[in-house]
């Protein structure tokens, strides 16, 4: 039995923290980044930015910079790592920020849950459930709810005993495929 993480385990492990996207993405645009001028230009607390930090950078995306000191160079840049799916991190947050939902898009288990119908096409409950190992059924059920209020995530009724909800992706769920996909090959 191999230990190598699964994409959906990469997504949960990268989308545990709200900021960690924002934050590759913002490194990605300005080729790294102070820690003052990324708690200023995200809006974030200063805990929740030195949680990130610390998970970021055991992740192996960040690192601290070793030729910091000088007022001007960045405090914070991308590991090769980082910098490999930074890109699609800022694509994520502009596709997020363009449909008006940046807020549902970084809760923990939402864009896990929109890569995981990618692949799948459709999907029941039990099978989303089996695909994000780590989710427990009460986060899996908020994410599905806040995804299909988003127009993210459809939810058909399938008229047969019992009845069975078959989840599916809506067509809004187009401009975030992609750079999920990215994220997910990672």
């Amino acid at each position: 039995m191999s230990n190598e993480p699964t994409p959906a385990d990469r997504l949960a492990q990268l989308f545990h923290h709200r900021w960690a996207v924002p934050i590759l993405a913002e490194l990605h645009r300005w080729s790294g980044s102070r820690f003052v001028a990324l708690h200023h230009r995200l809006g974030i607390g200063r805990e929740s930015l030195r949680r990130t930090l610390a998970s970021l950078i055991d992740q192996g995306l960040v690192a601290r910079n070793p030729g910091y000191g000088h007022p001007l160079r960045p405090e914070y840049v991308l590991t090769a790592q980082g910098a490999a799916i930074a890109p699609a991190c800022a694509e994520l947050m502009q596709a997020l920020d363009a449909l008006g939902i940046s807020s549902i898009g970084l809760n923990k288990w939402s864009m896990p849950v929109v890569a995981a119908l990618d692949t799948a096409g459709s999907s029941r409950f039990a099978q989303l459930r089996e695909s994000l190992p780590p989710v427990s059924p009460r986060a899996l059920t908020l994410a599905l709810k806040a995804l299909a209020d988003a127009g993210l995530v459809e939810r058909n009724v399938v008229d047969s005993f019992p009845p069975t909800a078959v989840y599916t992706l809506a067509g809004n769920a187009d401009a975030i495929s992609p750079p999920l996909r990215t994220l997910s090959a990672a």
